[in-house]
């Protein structure tokens, strides 16, 4: 019964990846409070889901707020098994020759602590990861991203890794590799002082515009948070070339970045 059970776990996430084409400049914000975490996502082919984690005895719970934490619902339970079981029945990939897709964790509770109990739990999962040798980057099909509390010194220390960092803008100033800091994402609020009222005005979206190039030219992803979660704002960042585009709207957002 057992084994009948896997394969037909199998055979469900095999349809799953044959019914949609990969979406990489979308990300699935706060995932978790989606209906069915992940399987969501992937239906609408989300190439990013964030997932909010709490280390509570020893166990990474996804939850916003400390106070929804369950038992149940670890990082384990609701991303990386059936991610794991998704890549075994999709030929080693998230989507059938598809792209990495990122998880994005967003540490809530104390950084050091949280990240050396993450890093025991991907160990576990190391075979469908991306690696982080030093400087260099061994791809996987689901690349860690950790935001939120970021254990910077512990993670940048370590010689072999299976997360990267969440970058903001203050890293556009170091010397930071982008195999450590392969995304900056920012505050809307905190880099411009337009507030999405009518029309973008035109030297808005020419700051916009030059805050991409400076990311895109040290090699990273730029994300923004606090946009708005509607067509005329995913239609400007699209535009400007933000790499991933978040939202709580999945249908919407997929129907809008398909070709």
């Amino acid at each position: 019964m057992m084994r009948l059970t896997a394969l037909l776990t199998l055979a469900v996430f095999a349809s799953l990846a044959r019914a949609v084409a990969p979406l990489t400049g979308v990300h699935a914000h706060n995932d978790y409070e989606h209906s069915r975490p992940l399987l969501d996502a992937l239906e609408q082919g989300f190439c990013s889901i964030e997932a909010d984690v709490w280390l509570v005895d020893g166990q990474l719970l996804v939850a916003h707020d400390l106070k929804n934490a369950r038992p149940a619902r670890t990082l384990e339970a609701l991303y990386l098994d059936p991610l794991r079981e998704r890549i075994r029945a999709n030929g080693g990939r998230v989507y059938r020759g598809g792209p990495t897709v990122t998880l994005l964790v967003d540490v809530k509770s104390a950084a050091a602590p949280t990240y050396a109990a993450l890093h025991v739990v991907l160990t576990r999962y190391a075979a469908m990861l991306t690696t982080y040798r030093d400087a260099r980057s061994e791809p996987g099909a689901v690349a860690v991203v950790i935001s939120g509390n970021r254990a910077r010194a512990e993670i940048a220390a370590q010689a072999v890794r299976y997360a990267a960092i969440d970058g903001r803008p203050e890293d556009l100033d170091t010397s930071a590799p982008a195999a450590l800091v392969p995304w900056i994402s920012a505050n809307w609020n905190l880099v411009f002082p337009w507030r999405w009222t009518g029309p973008m005005p035109d030297d808005t979206r020419t700051q916009l515009r030059a805050f991409v190039a400076r990311v895109h030219a040290q090699g990273r992803l730029l994300r923004f948070w606090n946009t708005p979660d509607r067509p005329e704002a995913w239609r400007e960042l699209r535009a400007a070339g933000v790499d991933l585009i978040g939202t709580d709207n999945l249908a919407g957002l997929a129907e809008f970045a398909r070709p």
